[in-house]
């Protein structure tokens, strides 16, 4: 108790020697929280709750959304370096940026959060870094004089990814480049809506979350986070019906016995690792098509995953992992929505859609395989 008193009064101290304009308010909004936040004047020094939100930052600031990150979560490099180099070869101040974690909420370090005399935090729902039941740790920030808000790309990623970067560009002062983010977004949401609003079946559907993290199988999602694209997409979610909660795993036996349509994999490898992780499917920056086939068929080959009617049949495709932690969400939505419908989706084209939205939104290049099928 007493330690935790000492840092409450250390970041009062601290708090006395932010920049007088983070004092100063220009208006109040609601974040992805629920909170009410006062949205300081000028917002000059961030801390990211997950490095991936650079990308975030990026649909809003595209010629140096670095500039104003003073601190970040070190899962980036950690989970998806390949995505990470591309960042810094663009931006080498990056490698500069002191990581106030790794790739867990409990590793976050208030205390140093605070050294840094940010002006704003940005945190998320659900992932890798503090969440809104990290109430000590937020009220410590804002005893320093940081405001803090919420956004979510990962909890509900359809709901909440234009609300989160319309707040954004309300505390950072771009309103208009928000808008024009948004309006794309819900645009292409759009069109996979009105094509899988016609479909009369929709494919049960078994995704394996993160292939070849662990040695078992298989890692699932339930009604929330992935399994609300699938659904987007025209499926049916497998793991609804037998995982709780957001994450969990459905053991072989029950697959082999409720076999599933379609399988879809999320990749988590990458080129510079992959012979060091065989298990992994590698997608994402830099990664050659060939390659993404390749480690998609050896994932299947495992024992059980090999006897699915769906991969027997050549039904099995992966997706990159990190679009779940993406504004660029949509993109796999549009991936999977041509697996699961396409007849009704023949018109859909998803690399344009990424293309599209990296040279529009992003100022590093979207190069590399993005999805795959075993066909």
């Amino acid at each position: 108790m007493l330690l935790r008193r000492l840092t409450v009064v250390l970041g009062l101290l601290l708090g006395a020697i932010v920049p007088a304009a983070a004092a100063e308010v220009t208006a109040e909004v609601t974040d992805l929280a629920g909170r009410t936040v006062r949205v300081p004047a000028r917002v000059e020094r961030i801390v990211l709750g997950e490095g991936r939100f650079l990308a975030a930052l990026g649909i809003l600031d595209r010629a140096d959304p670095v500039r104003r990150v003073v601190a970040m979560m070190g899962e980036f490099p950690l989970l998806d370096p390949a995505g990470y180099d591309r960042w810094l070869a663009r931006f080498p101040a990056l490698g500069g940026v002191p990581q106030v974690g790794k790739a867990s909420a409990d590793s976050f370090s208030t205390e140093q959060a605070i050294a840094l005399r940010p002006d704003l935090a940005i945190f998320g729902l659900g992932g890798h870094g503090p969440g809104p039941q990290a109430r000590e740790l937020v009220a410590q920030m804002e005893a320093a004089g940081v405001t803090v808000v919420f956004v979510d790309f990962f909890r509900d990623p359809i709901a909440n990814t234009p609300k989160s970067i319309a707040l954004l560009g309300t505390v950072l002062g771009r309103e208009a480049e928000a808008a024009e983010f948004v309006a794309a977004y819900q645009g292409e949401l759009a069109r996979v809506r009105e094509r899988v609003a016609r479909a009369t079946t929709r494919p049960l559907v078994f995704l394996e979350n993160r292939v070849g993290l662990q040695e078992d199988c298989c890692a699932s999602v339930g009604n929330g986070v992935l399994g609300r694209l699938v659904e987007e997409a025209g499926g049916r979610n497998l793991g609804s019906a037998v995982i709780p909660g957001d994450a969990g795993t459905v053991s072989l036996e029950y697959l082999l016995t409720h076999q599933p349509d379609i399988y879809v994999g999320t990749a988590i490898g990458n080129p510079a690792t992959a012979d060091k992780t065989p298990r992994r499917i590698v997608l994402g920056p830099g990664a050659p098509a060939a390659q993404a086939r390749e480690t998609l068929a050896r994932s299947l080959g495992r024992p059980g995953v090999a006897d699915l009617d769906a991969v027997r049949a050549g039904r099995a495709h992966a997706v990159w992992h990190h679009f779940f932690h993406s504004p660029f969400n949509i993109v796999a939505v549009q991936a999977m929505a041509r697996w699961f419908q396409p007849e009704l989706t023949a018109d859909l084209d998803p690399a344009a859609t990424l293309k599209s939205f990296y040279e529009r939104f992003q100022p590093v290049p979207a190069d590399g395989a993005y999805w795959t099928s075993v066909k």
